[in-house]
């Protein structure tokens, strides 16, 4: 399996192998409603491929990506890097920085990494530098994570990693694989997507911001009651042109129950609930706090074994 180039927040990739064999075989057009980091379309066979997402960052990032020949992007991403004096582990080492593998490199990339997040932040065309230059920050990002204040400004701080030779090679694997694919990259809200001119042979999948867990694309109500009603909505509507779909959600987190999702399912006995046996929170956490644990379930409105 591929996985994405971006650790974006609520990423499936751990969950794929789980997820990937509930998947209709045969799938002539596959909509990621939400497609976050793409770790999920980027490893399912399908003819055409919708990717959606309300973040701007992410859909201009992925779509250079999609139109750039790889060597030009790592070779841009490689410059950017030596322009800033950013560190570059993959061919110096740690030790040329002064730095180890545990401690990391944050405390040598500080000043130049605050030098590059200035500059992207104060970049007022969007373009394919500027989403070049976004990519080597989120690389160089805590956690290699996205987040941006209230302005629009990129604001976490730089972290222990850079583009390292596991980084160097999961990118290029990515940029192959999406370059193979017939995408498109859209950048509305779930509720623009045209999921009218979809058909029998479509699938759309649908990871949705969690209503009960808190995470940097659900700050500051992010996702709403409404917005939750709105996509089973959209959802139902769906089912009713006979188009399948798979929805990812959490059912029960920290003590916290997702009543409109749990009445939803309760009234539709005719979708199938899988509950995952491994979620994004940590394992010794699960053992122990029992009564809070996280439920992370897949929806599907189709039998396993409709391949169509």
């Amino acid at each position: 399996m591929v996985q994405s180039p971006l650790n974006y927040t609520g990423g499936k990739y751990r969950l794929l192998p789980q997820i990937l064999p509930l998947f209709p075989e045969r799938i002539d057009t596959f909509v990621d409603l939400f497609c976050g980091g793409c770790n999920v379309g980027i490893n399912v066979k399908a003819n055409r491929y919708v990717y959606n997402d309300i973040s701007e960052a992410l859909i201009g990032v992925f779509s250079v990506m999609r139109r750039t020949e790889r060597d030009r992007f790592v070779n841009r991403v490689q410059e950017i890097i030596d322009e800033y004096g950013l560190s570059d582990v993959k061919t110096n080492g740690y030790a040329f920085y002064g730095c180890n593998s545990a401690d990391g490199l944050s405390a040598y990339n500080r000043e130049p990494f605050f030098r590059l997040r200035a500059d992207v932040n104060a970049s007022a065309v969007h373009d394919d530098p500027y989403y070049i230059k976004l990519y080597v920050l989120i690389l160089y990002a805590f956690n290699n994570q996205i987040r941006f204040n209230a302005n629009g400004e990129f604001n976490l701080p730089p972290g222990k990693r850079d583009f390292n030779q596991k980084m160097y090679e999961k990118l290029c694997r990515f940029i192959d694989l999406l370059q193979a694919q017939q995408a498109v990259f859209s950048n509305r809200p779930f509720t623009e997507v045209g999921l009218e001119k979809l058909g029998e042979e479509d699938f759309v999948y649908a990871d949705p911001p969690y209503l009960i867990t808190c995470a940097s694309y659900n700050e500051k109500g992010g996702w709403t009651e409404r917005d939750e009603y709105d996509l089973l909505r959209v959802l139902d509507s769906l089912t009713k042109r006979h188009i399948r779909f798979a929805l990812s959600n959490v059912l029960e987190a920290k003590g916290r129950v997702n009543t409109i999702l749990s009445e939803w399912l309760r009234e539709r006995p005719e979708y199938r609930m899988v509950e995952l046996r491994f979620t994004y929170n940590n394992a010794s956490y699960q053992r122990q706090n029992k009564e809070k644990r996280t439920r992370e379930i897949l929806v599907l409105n189709y039998d396993q074994g409709d391949s169509r």
